[in-house]
């Protein structure tokens, strides 16, 4: 790297060099162009930090997702002006929606070129006001230093985040002061600096329902993994002292056990009927880290009518934005559940689950329904099947499991089970079809020697299938199952129930030859179509040391159960062919 005479002056480039070192950051991704070149060229010159090559800018930003996702670290991108940093945008608001903390630095043209409508000249800043947690223009390079490491403590502070940085190339060449990490004077982001304030008043509140409840529920989300692994242990005690039932969201799986009795499935509009039934009818809800998603409220007039509401988000926004919550609780889901189960200790509250067993009653006659069964074929691979003997087959292994959207995303939340947080990996907020391949390359970065397998459909896959090329450069053995109906799977299905069979334009008349793909990238393939080849084709996919492309052949006109119909209220659901009860309702008509 170059030296300049001072000691502490250097190029702007080098600046975000040695600040993005001296966060702590080993690995970004990226695709480099005119206006970073110069960034680019100062990483030519060190080797602390390791740069992925992507393929298309939005994979860097979902690789950096999944990076992040996997390791609670904040996920660093770097593109250049222009289309470089406008095809970040969508990684962006993934991250934004979900929150996932990612820095982008991205390359602008030169200062004195900044409106002119220059060539590659795009506001980035303008463009990503609404879907990052704060954006930066810096035109003075001796402000670059701070602003990296202030980017750094918004995205991670508080609820995490992306921050965009967009630097002039000339602030790239130009030189100026760095004397190492700083001191962040930024009031709205001390969150790590102390611990928030405990509401004891609302948490003695919270107890006081939670005692008195005769049909309790735990409704967890994304929170829990965000706040760490501390956060999902505290859970886990806290659900086991008292007793109560506990329910995911999407984003929420792997925050509590999904081996653990009290655990009843995930909520929402694809969640179990155990699931949806008991948070229609519970009547004292405790909700911590989730921000009632209209995925999983339906129908807000009929959501959960006659509970009273706890509500505990590190996001005070959050508290009375879609729900009315009787006791709020602003703070950390770790900090919080530890003072909640102080609270219960100090009163020395027994585990409940006796006295409420006329509500586990009730939930365990909704789970005998068993309202994820699916019709059995010998002839076709069900895709519910296909989830099934990957779980089983894969559990040992405690695998990473990024998803693409759609059908193949709901079956894998349904039917594969997370002990762990962190380990599953999927596009909640935005429902991003082409998240998942590149989310599983940053997490098979951040954790090379762990089984990462992605489960994609064959519509996702094609939207980012690019970056197998990153995959192969990389050695990265990730396994990519593309569960594989020909069709944009949730699009028909919408159809077929709400649209009278209209398919239009959801059929997918013209694949690739998967396996040939493969090949020409020099990865295995591997295809099924027969169930009675299914284990041993999964267990060849694990057991290959490098990466694998399994083309899952499956029945086309399977649909996702339970459903509940855009619209409608909890008790209100779709439970299918095989189940033994429906909703009356004309879906038509909500």
């Amino acid at each position: 790297m170059t030296n300049s005479k001072q000691p502490n002056r250097f190029t702007g480039a080098e600046i975000i060099v040695k600040a993005l070192v001296n966060e702590g950051v080993d690995v970004i991704f990226g695709y480099p162009g005119g206006a970073i070149l110069p960034f680019y060229d100062a990483l030519f010159c060190q080797n602390k930090l390791h740069h992925i090559l992507a393929r298309h800018e939005q994979g860097a930003a979902h690789a950096a997702e999944g990076y992040a996702r996997s390791t609670g670290k904040v996920g660093v991108i770097t593109v250049t002006s222009g289309p470089g940093a406008t095809n970040a945008i969508t990684g962006l608001t993934d991250a934004y929606l979900d929150s996932i903390p990612l820095v982008c630095i991205s390359g602008q043209v030169a200062t004195g070129v900044i409106g002119t409508d220059g060539f590659q000249e795009a506001d980035i800043t303008g463009l990503t006001r609404s879907c990052t947690k704060h954006n930066y223009l810096v035109k003075n390079v001796n402000d670059l230093g701070y602003v990296i490491h202030e980017a750094f403590h918004i995205a991670r502070s508080g609820r995490p985040g992306p921050v965009l940085i967009d630097v002039p190339k000339d602030v790239q060449n130009g030189h100026g002061e760095y004397n190492g990490r700083m001191e962040i004077n930024r009031a709205s982001y001390q969150v790590q600096k102390r611990k928030f304030a405990i509401d004891n008043q609302q948490i003695s509140a919270a107890v006081d329902l939670m005692e008195k409840a005769e049909r309790p529920i735990f409704y967890t989300g994304g929170g829990i993994i965000n706040s760490g692994e501390k956060a999902s242990e505290l859970l886990t005690k806290l659900v086991r002292e008292t007793g109560f039932p506990i329910t995911n969201t999407l984003m929420g799986l792997g925050g509590f056990p999904a081996s653990d009795p009290h655990f009843i499935g995930m909520l929402g509009m694809h969640g179990t009927y155990e699931a949806n039934l008991a948070m229609y009818e519970c009547d004292v809800m405790i909700n911590i880290g989730a921000r009632f998603d209209d995925r999983v409220t339906g129908r807000v007039s009929g959501f959960s009518p006659n509970s009273k509401k706890i509500h505990i988000d590190i996001d005070d926004c959050s508290i009375d934005k879609i729900i009315h919550v009787d006791v709020p609780i602003v703070g950390d889901a770790a900090c919080l559940i530890e003072a909640l189960l102080a609270e219960w200790h100090r009163r020395q509250n027994k585990n409940r689950q006796k006295e409420i067993s006329t509500w586990w009653n009730r939930i365990k006659k909704w789970q005998a329904i068993d309202s994820l069964s699916y019709e059995k074929c010998d002839k076709e691979i069900k895709p519910e099947y296909a989830m099934q003997r990957l779980n089983a087959l894969s559990r040992d292994y405690k695998p990473f499991i990024s998803t693409d959207v759609g059908q193949h995303q709901m079956w894998a939340a349904q039917y594969l089970q997370f002990d762990q947080p962190k380990k599953w990996l999927t596009s909640g907020g935005l429902g991003t079809m082409g998240y998942g391949v590149p989310a599983a390359v940053g997490a098979q970065v951040a954790n090379p020697n762990d089984l990462v397998i992605c489960v994609s459909g064959d519509a996702s896959f094609m939207m980012n299938m690019q970056e197998l090329a990153t995959i192969k450069q990389y050695q990265l053995p990730v396994k990519i199952m593309i569960i594989n109906n020909r069709y944009m799977g949730m699009v028909r299905q919408w159809q077929e129930l709400i649209y009278e069979k209209r398919e239009s334009q959801s059929y997918m008349e013209s694949l690739p030859d998967f396996m040939k793909l493969a090949e020409s990238f020099g990865i295995k393939g591997i295809e099924c179509s027969d169930p009675k080849e299914l284990d041993e084709k999964i267990v060849a996919m694990i057991a290959h040391k490098g990466p694998v492309l399994f083309n899952c052949l499956v029945a086309k006109n399977e649909n996702v159960f339970p459903m509940i119909p855009a619209g409608a209220a909890h008790n209100e659901i779709l439970l299918g062919s095989q189940a033994k009860q429906y909703v009356t309702k004309d879906i038509n008509a909500v």
